[in-house]
């Protein structure tokens, strides 16, 4: 099956609103910009958003927190957004964070098809507060639902016409998750080839997850915090 669309506008054209997506990425590190662009141009709305990251003010994530398109952030580290900080301040944005571990943990429980997880992070805080504890070989665990998403929006460096996916470096972080767990798989690659061009041993998503795939472009690959020693 040929899942090659046209491009991002394509790709999003059923995001409604209300919906439920995923954005992979690490920080500013491999997320979908193309499709977050298609996104703040559709101008879809009251978007509940699960990602590492809510992005910065000028990009990512942020630009359709800027543009008022995110009800809900479902994050584990959110402290690079000022747009963020004031509107979850100001009672306009419903915000859950999240440890970083529980969130991939969630994400794969859904790509793996299990109803939830058992995770010792966050028994006794306010992570914790409401939610069922079972005590485990003498240790308490915590109940945690797998994530329920409608899309999961990805980004890998090489992609075939047929879906697999292979990611560079610390892109491999959240998008080979995400990737397995949205209801509808949407992926930006940099590179798109035919099928039976990549090396089946270093695929690193099966085009089984993916739904539909296009070649982006004009990839920023922004920097979230640039930090080098002084000479």
């Amino acid at each position: 099956m040929n899942k090659v669309v046209a491009g991002p506008d394509v790709a999003v054209a059923d995001i409604k609103n209300g919906a439920t997506l995923m954005l992979g990425g690490f920080g500013l590190c491999g997320i979908p910009e193309n499709c977050i662009a298609a996104l703040v141009r559709k101008q879809v709305q009251q978007l509940t958003c699960i990602s590492n990251n809510a992005g910065v003010d000028d990009f990512g994530i942020g630009l359709m927190l800027a543009n008022r398109q995110v009800k809900k952030m479902i994050s584990s580290y959110v402290g690079e957004n000022a747009e963020f900080e004031r509107q979850l301040l100001s009672g306009e944005l419903q915000v859950e964070l999240i440890p970083q571990g529980t969130l991939a943990t969630r994400c794969l429980a859904a790509g793996y098809g299990m109803p939830a997880i058992y995770t010792p992070a966050g028994v006794g805080t306010e992570v914790g507060e409401g939610k069922e504890v079972r005590h485990f070989n003498g240790k308490d665990y915590l109940l945690e639902m797998a994530f329920e998403a409608d899309f999961a929006i990805v980004k890998a460096w090489k992609g075939d016409t047929m879906g697999n996916l292979i990611y560079h470096a610390t892109a491999r972080n959240f998008n080979p998750l995400m990737a397995m767990a949205g209801k509808i798989t949407i992926a930006e690659v940099e590179e798109l080839v035919p099928a039976g061009t990549l090396d089946p041993d270093a695929i690193h998503t099966p085009g089984i997850y993916v739904h539909r795939i296009f070649q982006g472009s004009d990839y920023e690959k922004r920097i979230e915090q640039r930090t080098v020693r002084h000479a």
